[in-house]
């Protein structure tokens, strides 16, 4: 369906993506979340979601209409001025699709099948979220949980930054932090929290004691993890650092210890 005015009502759920607060209100209250890039798109079907819509540069039209197949899904087709009309910014990836949220699974559900785990406490910036669920994917971990003050894994830059893998890997909200610390040693798991302490452990001993089941605690980028969540940890490990450095960027230590536990357990 080709597109030729920036006000028509039929994309709405696309128009001005860049006012962040608007799109944190509408996007979880609504049931939506956006997938934007024709790899993205594609990850988001191959996972069983369901697109309300897709709006694409022509040069994609036969590429991403046979993912979409025989489903009930309109196609909007636009040039790359009204794209950019519509949303507020070049579309350089040329598509995007507004998607219908999947239903979270339990915490319990997800901690049942996995060894390794990553819990993200009040992270607040989605390009962080973003590179941790692409770590979490390439290295190996099982699952994700995120505190109810964590960023949208499945707003709009946190998508696109994970390269889709939000999509891929098993993630929900836990609905009660620290106290959810509980939940994960009812399922056996050993609490390892990456944070600056008198008493760390350094990541790489650590690493080779391999505990069966680990939940890598991560907190947010200015203050770290609260004290609560570091009281509720079996283990505070740290990454350590030279030149007067005390500590990575929360998406670089979290690979870091990813890949560390993965290096261990070949």
């Amino acid at each position: 369906m080709p597109i030729s005015d920036g006000d028509d009502p039929r994309i709405v759920d696309y128009r001005g993506l860049t006012d962040v607060n608007l799109r944190r209100a509408l996007e979880p209250a609504g049931g939506l979340y956006l997938a934007e890039s024709p790899k993205v798109i594609a990850r988001a079907l191959e996972a069983g979601h369901t697109p309300r819509s897709v709006l694409l540069a022509p040069k994609w039209v036969d590429e991403l209409a046979p993912l979409i197949g025989d489903r009930d899904v309109p196609i909007y087709v636009a040039d790359s001025s009204i794209l950019e009309s519509i949303t507020g910014f070049p579309m350089h990836r040329g598509a995007i699709a507004s998607m219908h949220r999947p239903e979270l699974p339990e915490p319990g559900e997800l901690l049942r099948k996995a060894r390794t785990v990553v819990v993200l406490e009040d992270i607040a910036d989605h390009t962080n979220v973003g590179a941790i669920f692409r770590s979490v994917a390439g290295l190996g971990a099982d699952a994700v949980l995120v505190t109810p003050r964590c960023a949208d894994p499945l707003y709009r830059r946190s998508v696109r930054v994970s390269m889709g893998t939000v999509l891929q890997v098993p993630w929900t909200r836990i609905p009660w932090w620290p106290e959810g610390a509980d939940l994960l040693h009812e399922h056996g798991f050993h609490i390892a929290a990456l944070a600056l302490s008198d008493d760390a452990v350094d990541l790489a001993q650590f690493a080779r004691r391999d505990p069966d089941r680990v939940a890598l605690v991560l907190g947010t980028e200015g203050d770290g993890l609260s004290r609560r969540a570091i009281s509720a940890a079996d283990t505070v490990i740290t990454i350590p650092m030279q030149h007067g450095i005390d500590s990575l960027n929360v998406a670089s230590a979290a690979a870091v210890a990813l890949w560390s536990l993965a290096r261990q357990r070949r």
